[in-house]
């Protein structure tokens, strides 16, 4: 009961197709199926410490205004980073097809550990585990530590058999319709990434700076 918990729940997740399942399916049409997977199995790791974060009571982290300070400064910086990344890229990637081709698989650990990092600031599955899953999680392996370690098996398990088939789609549509897919892939990329990271500015700068500066306005 507990695996197809979360299972279940990992996949609803993975569902949504936000930044780290975009970098996902751009990095494997453009470097193989392998880089991407790299990329994907990073983003399950983060994805599992956030859960584990859950279990032990992430929520209550986030009622702290350092640390929702930190998410947002830190996220904005790397949304805004990865979209101008797809830009340049969406531009020059004739250039960025033929580097491809000579990177070594020593990259993989490069990729795995963006995708971590990616996993974990992505405002979507922030969004999704302080709004929904932190209290789903606490509450479905919350038990013991048996049914903990089950419920977080069957978490990983959803999204590594996500990141399976959706860089195998991913390498199989790019081999099929070419480089021009890969474009479109950088530049619809890059739109998710300016978006979130829009609306990460402003949903931010409307939690931290409006609320200080109507406090130091004076009083009637």
């Amino acid at each position: 009961m507990e695996f197809s918990s979360g299972f279940l729940l990992s996949l609803s997740l993975c569902l949504d197709i936000g930044v780290a399942n975009l970098a996902m399916i751009t990095l494997a049409m453009q470097r193989g199926y392998f880089q991407g997977f790299a990329l994907g199995l990073g983003t399950c790791v983060g994805d599992l410490v956030y859960a584990v974060l859950a279990l032990a009571g992430m929520t209550v982290l986030l009622q702290y205004s350092a640390v929702r300070w930190v998410l947002w400064v830190g996220g904005s910086a790397l949304l805004l980073y990865f979209a101008a990344k797809m830009i340049y890229s969406a531009i020059h990637h004739s250039a960025m097809l033929a580097e491809a081709s000579e990177v070594s698989t020593a990259s993989h650990r490069r990729e795995f550990f963006r995708g971590i990092f990616l996993a974990m600031s992505s405002p979507s599955a922030i969004l999704w585990f302080a709004a929904v899953g932190g209290t789903l999680i606490a509450r479905s392996g919350g038990g013991s530590l048996t049914s903990a370690a089950l419920f977080l098996a069957g978490f990983f398990c959803a999204g590594l058999l996500w990141c399976v088939a959706l860089c195998l789609a991913a390498t199989q549509g790019g081999k099929l319709l070419g480089d021009k897919l890969l474009r479109y892939s950088y530049l619809a990329s890059a739109a998710i990434f300016c978006y979130f990271a829009v609306y990460v500015i402003v949903s931010g700068y409307q939690e931290f700076i409006v609320p200080a500066a109507v406090a130091e306005l004076p009083g009637p």
